[in-house]
């Protein structure tokens, strides 16, 4: 009975000296995590400090920064701080910066099939109906093999649907496609390709830089993005004249980029955040924009004087018949192009189709509520 009692105090004895060395190590695990400290990353956007795009780059960061509890923070800063605008590309990819935010179309003259992200008509998708496409109609898939055959050292997210973009800012109101001839125009992405079809010289310049080349009178006319970055990078200044609606950029988004190596080593944790951040933020940039161009865009006329034109219909049909033999060149010479186009279209008819069938046009609606009879009014 004692014999016995004695081997189970040594037990016991042994049980507790194991849990309590386990217990150490599992309060110690986490203490030597946090001496660590957080994980920073250095990004650059490509964008101006003042630009809403670069706001939207800070709300990415500070999405991540604040879902991760600071284990991961995220500093954006704006073009120019550490590389020029269209630098981004290579200096994430070398590791010069941790990360970036900008658009696909802004690296055009690396690989030309880059510009399929969102610049054109985007075979009659908008810019949502696109990132559709890349995150389950094969996009994804063909944007890392995109990447890999440029030696790009980058993961790539895009995200943000834009809406769609104005045809331009000029001097006096465009009414047939023979006024865009001659004009020194700014474009970005296969868009270049476009407006020289149209008879433009084109010069693809950075958004911070536009205004003032158009103030110098080193361009004529150029597009943008929207009525809250063209107002506040100083359009009004230099153009009285606005004309919406357009195909050359019908289907944008914005894009995040990670240096490959600094993302690989991450926690798979905060992997799994960031994507999530990725959609988080796409959705909030997109009801953002609701709110704030269409603020701007009353702002442009009462206060900044500005005169919108609808872009004419035979200027409309005649980028999508260069747009076509753009594409059907660049398909000929790159195989990734034609392969990314084959995809689009593919997705894009089904897609385009439920989506005309399926949503009610809504200009009746506005017609109905804030037309002449303004049934909002009565209401």
């Amino acid at each position: 009975m004692t014999k016995s009692g004695k081997g189970g105090t040594s037990s016991r004895r042994r049980f507790l000296k194991v849990a309590a060395a386990g217990a150490a190590a599992t309060v110690a695990a986490p203490a030597i995590v946090s001496a660590q400290g957080p994980i920073s990353m250095r990004w650059q956007s490509t964008w101006p400090s003042k630009d809403i795009f670069h706001e939207y780059a800070l709300d990415y960061a500070k999405k991540v920064n604040d879902m991760t509890g600071g284990d991961l923070k995220i500093e954006v800063l704006p073009a120019g701080a550490v590389v020029p605008a269209f630098g981004l590309l290579d200096a994430v990819s070398k590791g010069v910066l941790d990360g970036g935010h900008g658009v696909l179309v802004y690296h055009y003259g690396k690989q030309t099939a880059l510009a399929l992200w969102g610049s054109g008509p985007g075979f009659a998708m908008d810019a949502n109906m696109l990132l559709a496409w890349h995150r389950y109609g094969g996009g994804k898939e063909l944007l890392a093999k995109l990447y890999e055959s440029i030696g790009a050292n980058v993961v790539s997210f895009p995200y943000g649907p834009m809406p769609t973009q104005p045809f331009g800012w000029f001097k006096k109101p465009v009414t047939k496609p023979e006024d865009v001839k001659g004009l020194k125009f700014r474009t970005v992405g296969i868009s270049i390709d476009v407006y020289s079809g149209m008879g433009a010289a084109v010069n693809a310049l950075p958004g911070g830089e536009i205004v003032a080349a158009m103030d110098r009178g080193l361009l004529d006319a150029a597009e943008f993005n929207n009525a809250t970055s063209d107002r506040v990078l100083g359009f009004p200044d230099v153009s009285k004249v606005c004309m919406l609606q357009s195909y050359h950029q019908n289907a944008e988004q914005f894009e995040i980029t990670f240096n490959k190596d600094k993302y690989n080593a991450l926690p798979d944790k905060i992997k799994a955040i960031i994507a999530n951040a990725v959609d988080a933020a796409s959705a909030d940039m997109s009801w953002k924009a609701i709110d704030r161009y269409s603020k701007d865009y009353v702002e442009l006329q009462t206060k900044d004087n500005v005169k919108f034109y609808k872009t004419p219909d035979a200027i409309l049909k005649q980028q999508l018949e260069i747009y076509d033999s753009v594409v059907k060149k660049k398909a000929a010479e790159n195989p990734l192009f034609k392969e990314i186009v084959q995809s689009q279209i593919e997705f894009a008819k089904r897609a385009t189709q439920w989506e005309q069938d399926t949503v009610v046009n809504r200009r009746m609606a506005y017609d109905h509520y804030f037309g002449p009879n303004a049934a909002a009014k009565k209401l």
